[in-house]
């Protein structure tokens, strides 16, 4: 046992030829041997911290409030999109599960015991990495983009080349509609997913809330467990004067110790 929680910062996970190192913060539990969750910040995919769980929350409250409820928590940087491409960021998050895999036991984590927790471009991520890796045991999604091309036509920004989209697949996405579905969660659905809880605020004005509704109904199709949370009043990164966002984060670890038992 330790002394108490702690966080270790700027440790390095991947170093890809050409690009700058990544790195990750584990924050530890002082209880040895707690389930993982691996959390993938939010910006576009072309901004954003591994400092940050999300905008509108103190960053005092968010990793020590998951931490407190019996969970460690690794934070991941990825490369933006400035940087590289999709399906780079696929790679990196891939990366970052298999070092902890690898150094797990090191720092009492058991990473057999491992939740994926996105908000907005990083909840893409984390939906996109969960579908993929079969050891996932559940996705957080908080207002992840699901299907990109969907997004695209209902803010009528398919040819619009300066999106958030467009910048992470290098063109407009008219201009490769198979690429776009590609870097879609909806797409990736299976039978046998892991259970997702996927929250999304109801003013949301950025990633439209049908993003969310979408990638519930294409998971209930196949029977995979879903769980659906519609925020009234909250937009885009939980902004709004009611939103309650700390019960949120309590729901999302809460969630994350019951698909870790």
């Amino acid at each position: 046992m330790t002394d108490g929680p702690r966080v270790l910062r700027d440790l390095v996970f991947a170093e890809n030829v050409g690009f700058r190192p990544l790195s990750l913060d584990l924050h530890l539990p002082a209880v040895p041997g707690a389930a993982l969750v691996v959390f993938l910040h939010g910006g576009g995919w072309r901004a954003g911290s591994r400092r940050v769980l999300c905008p509108a929350i103190e960053a005092g409250q968010a990793f020590p409030r998951i931490v407190a409820a019996g969970l460690a928590v690794a934070s991941l940087d990825y490369r933006l999109s400035g940087e590289a491409r999709f399906p780079a960021q696929i790679d990196d998050v891939a990366a970052a599960l298999a070092w902890l895999r690898a150094h797990a036991d090191g720092y009492g984590v058991d990473a057999s015991r491992m939740v994926l927790w996105g908000e907005s471009a990083g909840a893409t991520l984390a939906a996109l990495a969960g579908l993929e890796d079969p050891g996932v045991r559940g996705v957080v999604d908080w207002y992840g983009p699901a299907d990109l091309p969907a997004m695209a036509e209902a803010l009528g920004q398919a040819d619009d080349p300066t999106t958030r989209e467009a910048g992470w697949l290098g063109h407009p996405l008219s201009a490769d509609p198979a690429r776009a579905r590609a870097a879609s969660p909806v797409s990736h659905v299976r039978a046998g997913a892991p259970p997702f809880l996927i929250c999304h605020g109801l003013a949301d004005e950025a990633v439209p809330p049908a993003q969310s509704q979408a990638l519930a109904a294409a998971l209930r199709a196949v029977g995979a467990p879903v769980e659906l949370t519609l925020v009234p009043g909250a937009g885009h990164m939980w902004h709004g004067a009611d939103v309650d966002r700390l019960s949120l984060v309590d729901a999302a670890a809460a969630f994350c110790t019951r698909v870790c038992r």
